[in-house]
């Protein structure tokens, strides 16, 4: 993902009102390691936030410590340490009534991924399954890994950079052998796709949550590919259709805005490419079986596990990045 590193001092705002803050990583220099690995304290407030926004890059916290609730897209997870968590691009998150908050974490862009870039198809798997307990092995083990990554990272010697992308692959791999939680109610986001280049570039464009590529027409235009090539080419890697990944992208964002916003359901429709709020609403009950207004109010019938009337006043002026 090119771009998506900016230098320290830029601000971090909502682009327009009702809209999601968009924060990106800071380096501290043009050419500087799209990465970075610190404490809460050390990474700066923004680790903490408490209000809903989402990344451009990659987000791998080891919690040791701490109470809270931590919210994903549109899950609660408890916070009852160890725990590891990935969060990654285009996701919602923020950290809720966390006190004691302490732990290890490691933000990267895709661009750091270029020695292992299958790494990129694990983390999007971690989507549907973000929040992994630790027991006191695998707790201890990720906390021996997270200090050699720190200590290569201060200590900067020669060839720390290649040094730092083995590791954190390490990392990866172990963190996808984790087993996955027996009651989580985490979704898996859209897109998520198997090996294939026309396939994974279709996952990534969904991922970008651009209501003008959410057709399959306009994401095999943008791929250079028909839409016959891309459908069989997307079935052969997922089993499933571009049709449908594409509705699930539409309403999976919906969701997220319905639940982290204050938008109106015109503007909802809007976001996810609909200028028919009617055709929306029909739209979001066949997707979802309720209603946009069900859902927001947390409808018992959406079974996903988060009552959805914690939104905050306002997102409009986030506190600066650290």
């Amino acid at each position: 993902m090119r771009g998506t590193t900016v230098l320290p001092g830029t601000p971090c705002t909502a682009p327009a009102e009702g809209v999601l803050p968009m924060h990106r990583l800071e380096v501290p220099m043009p050419n500087a390691l799209p990465f970075a690995i610190g404490s809460f304290d050390t990474i700066g407030p923004m680790s903490r936030a408490a209000f809903p926004h989402r990344h451009t890059f990659y987000e791998i916290v080891h919690v040791t410590a701490g109470t809270g609730t931590h919210v994903l897209d549109l899950a609660r997870w408890e916070l009852r340490p160890p725990h590891l968590c990935v969060i990654v691009p285009g996701q919602v998150h923020h950290w809720q009534d966390a006190e004691g908050l302490d732990g290890t974490v490691v933000l990267f862009t895709e661009d750091f991924l270029l020695d292992h870039p299958g790494d990129r198809e694990v983390l999007r798997g971690f989507a549907g399954r973000p929040w992994l307990t630790l027991d006191r092995p695998d707790h201890e083990r990720t906390g021996r890994l997270l200090a050699d990554l720190q200590e290569e990272y201060r200590r900067g010697a020669d060839g720390f950079e290649s040094v730092l992308r083995a590791l954190l692959h390490i990392l990866v791999v172990r963190a996808a052998r984790l087993p996955a939680p027996g009651a989580a109610t985490a979704q898996a986001p859209p897109g998520t796709t198997r090996p294939g280049a026309v396939a994974e570039a279709f996952a990534r464009l969904l991922a970008r949550t651009d209501p003008d590529l959410w057709s399959v027409r306009a994401c095999a235009a943008h791929i250079g590919v028909t839409t016959g090539y891309l459908t069989e080419a997307v079935k052969a890697a997922t089993g499933r259709t571009p049709g449908q990944l594409v509705r699930e992208a539409r309403t999976h964002e919906a969701k997220r805005l319905l639940a982290h916003t204050e938008l109106t359901v015109r503007q909802v429709a809007a976001r996810v490419g609909m200028d028919d709020p009617a055709y929306f609403c029909r739209f979001f009950r066949r997707e979802t079986g309720l209603s946009p207004g069900t859902f927001r109010r947390g409808g018992e019938a959406h079974g996903d596990g988060i009552h959805h009337d914690h939104r905050i006043e306002s997102i409009a002026r986030p506190e600066p990045a650290a």
